[in-house]
């Protein structure tokens, strides 16, 4: 290497955090040397067969040695041939859909966006009606109604904008509420829960690490916890009470989740509940709110609070 020529970054172990080998292997295909670049091919090729075939196959149908592939394996990052196996599958397992995917697939015709996004809106409301239980949903109110804090928490995506957007419905009930996606404060929000906290988590796995531990240490500490969240799931099973995420996927990769208007909707539905729960006294907190909005220049009462 002259001096002219940059270093290569240096890869990192297959324990750092972060390790992607399907894009290191994608890596090894530009960048490797001959033999590295023929064996990276022909295992992104192959996926599948590499992560479950013997080393001797990977190597005969490469035109190598075992130990060859053995060297092939660390240079990925991997303690060896067994743990790039294992990586291996286990990306297959997460993301197989998206190597698989035609990268000249034919484009699409004229509305077609319209379409499946609406289908899919449609869809996804139609199975939260069909699979809602009413009973729950006013027994979830009732709790809110009547708590003396809430917190809502969610993390990611979708699951802590849900969490902002509960804030944002319930705070103009005259409801003492704090929506949180930070984990650590999730954590601490939850330390100093005690009886008449509700806490309303919310998540579209049911397996997010954050808000299943800090659901359960506001309820260790006499907190009422509520969820909404996928059914059999570990924030499910831990819950007092839970609106479950009807299945809204499908095969679409470049269609944003349908469950999303799934979980508005579920949103939504609690949210009115819980004002039908409080009744009357909570128009004179709206009343106040409209009274004082400056947000358009030409106020329309037909217009929703806020902008």
């Amino acid at each position: 290497m002259t001096a002219s020529q940059p270093k290569a970054p240096a890869r990192r172990g297959a324990g750092a955090p972060g390790f992607d080998v399907i894009a290191r292997l994608r890596d090894l295909a530009e960048t490797g040397s001959k033999l590295e670049k023929r064996l990276a091919a022909f295992v992104l090729a192959h996926s599948r067969l590499a992560s479950t075939g013997s080393i001797a196959e990977i190597a005969e149908r490469c035109g190598t040695s075992e130990p060859t592939v053995t060297r092939f394996a660390r240079a990925l990052g991997c303690t060896g041939t067994a743990d790039f196996k294992f990586r291996l599958a286990q990306a297959l397992a997460r993301g197989e859909a998206y190597l698989g995917a035609d990268a000249e697939a034919p484009a699409p015709e004229r509305g077609h966006a319209l379409e499946v996004v609406c289908d899919g809106a449609a869809g996804a409301l139609a199975r939260v009606r069909s699979g809602l239980d009413a009973e729950t949903v006013e027994r979830m109110a009732l709790r809110l109604a009547n708590s003396r804090r809430i917190l809502a928490l969610g993390s990611g995506g979708t699951s802590s904008m849900m969490a902002r957007e509960l804030e944002n419905r319930l705070f103009r009930l005259g409801l003492d509420i704090r929506s949180e996606s930070d984990g650590q404060m999730q954590r601490m929000l939850a330390s100093v829960a005690g009886p008449g906290t509700v806490v309303l988590a919310l998540s579209v796995s049911g397996h997010g690490r954050s808000v299943v531990e800090a659901a359960a240490i506001a309820r260790g500490y006499g907190a009422d916890t509520l969820a909404i969240t996928a059914p059999g799931s570990p924030l499910a099973a831990g819950a007092d009470a839970a609106l479950l995420l009807p299945s809204c996927e499908d095969n679409n990769l470049y269609k944003p989740s349908s469950g999303r208007y799934a979980f508005l909707a579920l949103v939504d539905i609690l949210a009115l509940a819980t004002a039908q729960a409080i009744g009357p006294r909570l128009f004179e907190g709206l009343r106040r709110i409209r009274q004082n909005l400056n947000t358009h220049a030409a106020p329309d009462p037909a217009l929703p609070i806020g902008d």
